[in-house]
């Protein structure tokens, strides 16, 4: 437990953001029920969302105001960059939405063929 203590934040972070990608791309690409497929999605999202935020984040840094406590100078390696944790509040949102679209049509499709399963679901209508 010692050496988990030595590592810092962000690559705690960028870690299990990456392992939650790879259990949600599992998730999508192994399951056949549609509720399943749908949590795999989730799971990856989150994990992006994990990743991206630990890219910005600088340990020991500030937040991102120039003022008299950070020089002009020092300040590309002492300052948090905002940006990438921006994007995650928007593709959080955007990220829920999809995930509301995807359950209304799992919703409907149930209504409809009274299974969430892929394999009874291979009638198309073109």
């Amino acid at each position: 437990m010692n050496t988990l203590i030595n590592f810092p934040i962000s690559l705690i972070v960028l870690c299990s953001g990456f392992i939650l990608i790879l259990l949600g791309l599992w998730g999508m690409l192994t399951q056949r029920h549609l509720i399943r497929i749908i949590i795999g999605f989730s799971l990856m999202d989150t994990g992006i969302h994990m990743v991206m935020v630990s890219i910005g984040y600088v340990t020991g840094g500030t937040a991102p105001i120039i003022n008299n406590a950070v020089p002009m100078s020092e300040a590309t390696n002492l300052v948090v960059d905002p940006v990438p944790s921006a994007l995650v509040l928007t593709a959080i949102v955007i990220g829920l939405g999809v995930t509301a679209v995807m359950l209304s049509f799992a919703v409907r499709i149930y209504k409809t063929h009274k299974t969430l399963m892929i394999d009874k679901l291979t009638e198309s209508k073109w």
